[in-house]
């Protein structure tokens, strides 16, 4: 009797909208090809504390409209630790897998990327709201956090115009600015600042300087979206949280809106409000184009595997589902097209 073929799915990084669907697309389809699905918990964690679960037909349906992941996600990688990599082929082979679909961003991608190097059969799938995935159009979230981000700027604009006041909206971006550009253009933002883009001294004065020019000509109300790495004189803005699981403070971007805002209503005089979405536009049901792409992601991650086509990433390129090494994707982020950016900026003042 021929032996079940075994496949294993992991998410690793942040949620996002979408995981689900990607997840129930990537198990429906192999378990159709023969494959025997095993959900790795927590990331790459689950290697090492041996946390797994059958995904079969029955408990990856009805999933496709969740928010989150099912297997639950970590940052955390196995190069941490000492021999990280060796426990995680030795929970690898434990498990009797004959390949790995990972779910993650850059920094999951890449060591994925790494451990492929290393001899572990591994097909990526890009998942992150930031879209700073190289080599894909998209990553599953991306479009949903840009829908919660340009709702919210449709909401900010009308409490602006109604009091009227300058109304400051922080939304995330670590590295690049893709969700501020695509949520500001989508709402007609009066100002999109990212960190492709630093904001020096000047940059801060220019801004003011156009804020209060459309205030003089008449145009009592301002929307502004920042992004949250976006770098303020050589500098990005940080914040403090406690992490309890290592009992301890950590250190994070956020705070560059409250900044930017008192230096707004500081040199222009105008009554300044800031908002952040924070892990709001992480969250909730994806919308339909995160669905629809998680789905053609994980149906050709499945075909890699079957294929052995191993060491690539499912990637959009246009209007066509692909694949590419994972290498490439390994080497940095994609940051903001600046012609999609100047696009935008037609319309900024």
């Amino acid at each position: 009797m021929e032996e079940t073929k075994k496949l294993g799915i992991l998410t690793g990084g942040g949620d996002c909208p979408g995981i689900n669907a990607a997840i129930r697309a990537t198990a429906k389809t192999a378990i159709q090809m023969g494959y025997e699905v095993i959900g790795i918990r927590n990331g790459w964690r689950g290697f090492i504390d041996n946390e797994n679960k059958i995904l079969d037909s029955h408990n990856t349906s009805g999933i496709i409209d969740r928010g989150g992941t099912i297997l639950g996600t970590s940052r955390w990688s196995p190069f941490q630790i000492e021999k990280g990599p060796q426990r995680v082929f030795d929970g690898f082979k434990k498990l009797g897998l004959e390949a790995l679909v990972v779910l993650g961003g850059d920094g999951t991608l890449s060591c994925a990327s790494r451990l492929y190097k290393m001899g572990l059969p591994v097909v990526g799938i890009p998942k992150t709201i930031d879209n700073d995935v190289k080599e894909t159009a998209y990553t599953i979230g991306f479009q949903t956090s840009v829908q919660i981000a340009t709702e919210a700027l449709d909401r900010l604009r009308s409490t602006a115009e109604s009091h009227p006041r300058v109304m400051l909206l922080e939304v995330m971006g670590r590295h690049t600015g893709w969700i501020a550009t695509f949520a500001g253009m989508a709402s007609g933002a009066d100002a999109i600042l990212i960190p492709e883009i630093p904001l020096d001294e000047e940059g801060v004065e220019e801004l003011c300087r156009m804020l209060g020019e459309r205030n003089r000509r008449g145009t009592t109300f301002s929307v502004v979206v920042v992004a949250e790495g976006t770098e303020l004189e050589g500098k990005t803005v940080g914040k403090h949280s406690f992490d309890i699981s290592k009992k301890e403070k950590t250190y994070g971007l956020g705070g560059i809106g409250n900044v930017l805002g008192e230096l707004i209503g500081r040199k222009t005089g105008l009554e300044t409000r800031v908002s952040s979405l924070d892990y709001i536009q992480r969250g909730g049901t994806p919308v339909a184009y995160d669905r629809s792409l998680a789905t053609a992601f994980g149906v050709k991650a499945a075909e890699l595997i079957r294929d052995k086509k191993y060491g690539q990433m499912t990637a959009l390129k246009g209007n066509k589902i692909t694949s590419v090494l994972l290498e490439k994707v390994a080497d940095g982020v994609k940051t903001v097209s600046l012609n999609a950016y100047r696009i935008a900026q037609i319309f900024f003042g």
